[in-house]
């Protein structure tokens, strides 16, 4: 009797310690006020946790003031004309696609429309209805499908297939708008990950990429997802390709920090070695992330996407300065991996920051010391 007391005992403690244990993709919990290592980020002149912007990963002026005119007119005509002034090959043009789609979805979700009530993103229906030849507009029709398809539908589901086909559609349309133009291609390959294309058909749809921005990072982000292990790849096809991309990434090309990803990706839901941060894959990756971002272009739309991830990482790994030294890039917007997987994003990169200070302080650093 006495030993099945003792087993009773060890259950009850397995349930208390599992949700401290299981914390997805190794996320850590947040250092109390008035613990020892609870030091103060506002004594570097980071922004409060209620004023983070989790909208986008980093700056871009031109695009939030016109995503303000746009919401509170409900006019599209100044996204239009934004769009169209961006370049179509690049990753500014991606990241712009995403953040309108982005808010006509949230629009719609905060109001469907119930009791007569216009519902919101309406101001994107009204674009495609008035301007259907419109290449901005037209992909990001097919960004807003996709994404109502993952945020309101199952994956599996038959409501989550016929959204899905829909955007399919609307990706083709986008695409004979603007041959030249990746975006809708891009939009695509999430596209092909809902809907499970074979290998063949995704690999066809990835060289129609190639031939119009071979080096776009953000495509290749994309493109990784299908390759993972919970999609339809493997850990080891999903570093293979990461590797693949980095190895052939010209100077200056953010691809070197792709294989960090890849590791992300991987993350094993319950980590039990307190090494496993400072292991040689991890490291490996982690130093091709940093030569990435020293060796790119300072206004590189993508810089801000690496460089969150590293923070990830480099606190993960005890590796305060160079934690720091990300830091000081990035604070004050939240909008990128790993903290969007979180629902709080804001509180999420609040906690990894105030224990980069921690650490950094714990080991001699001050306010005086950081380097900007």
């Amino acid at each position: 009797m006495e030993i099945l007391w003792v087993l009773m005992a060890l259950l009850m403690l397995g349930f208390v310690l599992l949700p401290f244990l299981r914390r997805r993709r190794g996320m850590i919990e947040q250092v109390a006020p008035g613990h020892p290592d609870a030091a103060d980020p506002a004594n570097y002149g980071f922004v409060r946790q209620e004023q983070l912007d989790v909208r986008m990963p980093g700056p871009d002026p031109d695009l939030l003031d016109v995503l303000d005119l746009v919401q509170r007119t409900q006019d599209y005509r100044a996204a239009a004309q934004l769009l169209a002034g961006t370049e179509a090959r690049g990753e500014l043009r991606w990241q712009r696609v995403q953040a309108f789609a982005g808010a006509a979805s949230l629009e719609l979700q905060q109001r469907p429309g119930n009791a007569g009530e216009t519902p919101g993103g309406q101001w994107l229906r009204v674009w495609r209805a008035e301007q259907p030849k419109d290449a901005g507009g037209a992909a990001v029709h097919a960004e807003f499908l996709v994404q109502q398809a993952w945020r309101t539908a199952t994956p599996g589901t038959d409501e989550f297939r016929i959204i899905m086909e829909e955007a399919k559609a609307a990706c083709g349309e986008a695409a004979l708008l603007a041959p030249g133009d990746p975006v809708p291609y891009i939009v695509e390959l999430s596209v092909a990950r809902g809907l499970s294309y074979p290998r063949e058909e995704f690999e066809q749809l990835w060289l129609k990429i190639l031939d119009r921005a071979p080096h776009h990072m953000g495509a290749h982000l994309a493109a990784l997802h299908y390759w993972c292990e919970k999609w339809h790849g493997s850990r080891e096809l999903a570093a293979s390709f990461a590797e693949a991309a980095a190895a052939r990434a010209p100077q200056g090309s953010l691809l070197a920090a792709l294989p960090l990803f890849a590791v992300f990706e991987h993350l094993p839901e319950v980590n039990l070695v307190s090494g496993f941060y400072q292991s040689e894959v991890v490291t490996k990756a982690i130093h091709g992330a940093l030569h990435a971002v020293h060796s790119a272009r300072a206004d590189d739309p993508m810089l801000a996407h690496v460089r969150h991830l590293l923070v990830f990482f480099l606190v993960r790994g005890e590796r305060w300065a160079e934690a720091m030294s990300q830091l000081v890039h990035v604070d004050g917007h939240v909008g990128a991996l790993p903290w969007t997987l979180s629902p709080d994003p804001a509180a999420e990169f609040a906690v990894y920051r105030a224990l980069a200070v921690a650490g950094y302080e714990a080991n001699g650093g001050s306010p005086a010391t950081l380097l900007h």
